[in-house]
């Protein structure tokens, strides 16, 4: 086949190839348009998911009629002052979008710049151009995409639903209103009301609202501000709290110098943060914003400008990793706020016909609603903290007594104590859950959770400082192992005597265990060590060192804590406060799951239907 020249219209549907690879691509093509051109206020219409209509109308600086004329044009920009590509200061600088849409669509361009009075208009439909002329629009832009990839057929059978497109062009639009929350948003669908963004400040307080406009109020609530420096790169925005976690990380929003983008190096950075206060199958939710001199970053390495490069990764790497770990394990221990809420799904709506009024026969099943229901009686718990409850005759023949393994009234509050952040102790119930009562709420500790987070701190903290103090058995214990299970963890013995414990082989399917650690006190060794037998294999020797250590420590910790089920005193349950009050990270176990909630009067008064 003889070399030959592409003709125009295939280059740009081949260039459109790389930049439209969906509608939203394109959109987010156009809306960038719009923020260079110094648009305060951006109106977008979408309809069925982009590929029918997408509509973006802007008040920015307009283009004449020999400037519309250039934009259509391959490699044409007015975004580069210099020939210099690595000082970028826009969005956009390829000139290939709006030609390599016009290739694939039908698109027409309307713009008036300011000072003029006449707009004018060009259409671009498969490439073919049309010529300029008079329209009427106030000042600014509005660009018209029509049929989407009706020249190129093919391209259709690509898209996902109609819903589907619609979300990820939604999201687009939000990424972008998030990058840049001096400028109001509009934007209409055909599936949903329409939405405002009014503009907002620049500055922190105005990211922040502009965040919970996009996000919700809810986001805002359960996120910590961020903010740190290292080596002239600034990392600021929201973090949030790792009991507020998704199952995907869609929820993370990150920008370089204001661009949207979705890095490798930035994920990873957040995964390594949130390593010790999150399960591997969840995600957090993150709106952060990278700033750096343009010289330390490449823009220019992806045609849909998704993805950067930087000169130096680790610098940007420790930056976010540092001051999210910082920003997490500072300050008084948090869960997310939602607890009132998922504790209110499970309010009886057949209670609710009227506050302080009993339900009428007549509606229901008086019977079924208020007899007690058919299970085995409880038996009776052993004397110690629990008073005995009295019991209540409703005249229906049945002795009721709560289902508390401690009243109330046996642990008078401290004042002192309930202006702590989680209050004082006031009773122990099922020997797993405390509650606390503060000076405005009650707070319900799951005192495992808790103290396997105490334990695992205190076991990074002697790792760190001079290594876990140990403490030799009397009797060395043996432990039955399965074969390749001993063989596993004998191979990884000198990493775990870094951890304190000090074990080695003994013959096939065994292990003997000479050395534990001395914080781990009465823990149950067999049980530990048969654990940490069952995961080695998961173990990944592509970890640093580091992070496998922590795995183990993350295991110890489980088991060298106060376990489920086991009567405390309330000195012990206070002194459990106080310590939670006082250790990084405390709002979560090692696992993810949240250690506390905290459920405010106002929320319990709701649950009781008086407010």
């Amino acid at each position: 086949m003889p070399l030959r020249l592409l003709p125009s219209t295939l280059v740009d549907r081949i260039a459109a190839g790389e930049v439209v690879e969906r509608p939203a691509a394109a959109l987010k093509e156009i809306v960038e348009n719009a923020l260079d051109a110094g648009a305060t206020r951006i109106e977008v219409v979408i309809d069925g998911g982009g590929r029918r209509l997408m509509r973006v109308t802007d008040d920015g600086c307009g283009m004449s009629a020999d400037e519309l004329a250039l934009a259509v044009e391959r490699h044409a920009t007015s975004k580069l002052d210099t020939e210099d590509l690595l000082s970028i200061a826009t969005l956009g600088f390829r000139g290939e979008a709006l030609p390599s849409i016009g290739a694939v669509a039908r698109l027409s361009i309307t713009s008036r710049p300011r000072g003029s009075d006449t707009a004018h208009e060009i259409r671009v439909e498969g490439g073919a151009k049309s010529a300029v002329k008079p329209a009427a629009l106030g000042f600014g832009t509005r660009v018209e995409v029509r049929d989407l990839f009706f020249a190129t057929p093919a391209r259709l059978k690509f898209l996902k639903s109609e819903r589907a497109e619609t979300a990820a062009a939604v999201d687009a639009v939000k990424r972008l209103a998030l990058a840049r929350p001096d400028v109001g948003f509009i934007l209409v669908t055909d599936d949903r009301p329409p939405v405002t963004w009014p503009a907002r400040s620049a500055d922190a307080a105005g990211r922040r609202a502009r965040i919970a406009d996009v996000l919700g109020h809810e986001v805002g609530a359960n996120a910590l501000d961020i903010d740190g420096l290292r080596e002239g790169a600034r990392l600021s925005g929201l973090a949030g709290l790792p009991t507020y976690a998704k199952a995907n990380s869609l929820s993370q929003y990150l920008f370089v110098n204001g661009r949207p983008v979705r890095d490798k190096v930035l994920i990873g950075a957040i995964r390594a943060a949130y390593a010790d206060l999150l399960p591997s199958d969840r995600h957090p939710v993150t709106a952060l914003f990278l700033d750096l001199d343009p010289h330390e970053v490449d823009v220019n390495v992806h045609p849909a400008k998704t993805e950067v490069r930087f000169r130096d990764a680790g610098n940007v790497r420790a930056l976010i990793v540092r001051t999210l770990t910082d920003a997490l394990a500072l300050g008084v221990p948090r869960t997310a706020s939602t607890a009132a809420e998922k504790l209110a799904q499970f309010a009886r709506p057949e209670f609710r016909q009227g506050a302080g009024n009993p339900p009428r026969p007549g509606n229901y099943d008086w019977t079924r609603s208020w007899a007690a229901p058919d299970v085995a009686p409880r038996e009776a718990s052993p004397a110690g903290f629990r008073e005995e409850a009295a019991g209540f005759d409703f005249g229906l023949g049945l002795a009721l007594a709560p289902s508390a393994d401690a009243r109330a009234n046996a642990a008078p509050p401290a004042p002192d104590l309930m202006e702590r952040p989680l209050g004082a102790a006031r009773a122990q119930l099922h020997e797993t859950y405390i509650i606390a009562q503060t000076k405005d709420g009650v707070v319900v500790i799951d005192q495992h959770a808790a103290h396997e987070r105490i334990v695992y701190e205190k076991l990074k903290a002697a790792m760190e400082r001079d290594g876990l103090a140990r403490q030799m058995l009397l009797v060395p214990l043996v432990v039955e192992l399965d074969p390749s299970d001993a063989a596993r963890l004998a191979e990884r013995a000198a990493a775990l005597e870094k951890l304190g414990l000090v074990l080695e082989p003994f013959g096939p399917g065994a292990v003997l265990v000479r050395e534990v650690p001395s914080l781990l006190g009465d823990a149950d060794v067999c049980a530990l060590v048969t654990e940490l037998a069952e995961h080695a294999a998961e173990w990944d020797d592509a970890l640093p060192l580091e992070r496998r250590l922590l795995h183990i420590a993350a295991t110890m910790a489980c088991h060298g804590s106060v376990r489920a089920g086991r009567r405390l005193r309330v000195e012990e349950m206070n002194a459990l406060l106080r310590e939670m009050e006082e250790t990084p990270n405390a709002a979560q176990c090692n696992h993810g799951r949240p250690t506390f909630v905290t459920l405010a009067l106002a929320d319990i008064e709701r649950l009781f239907a008086r407010r």
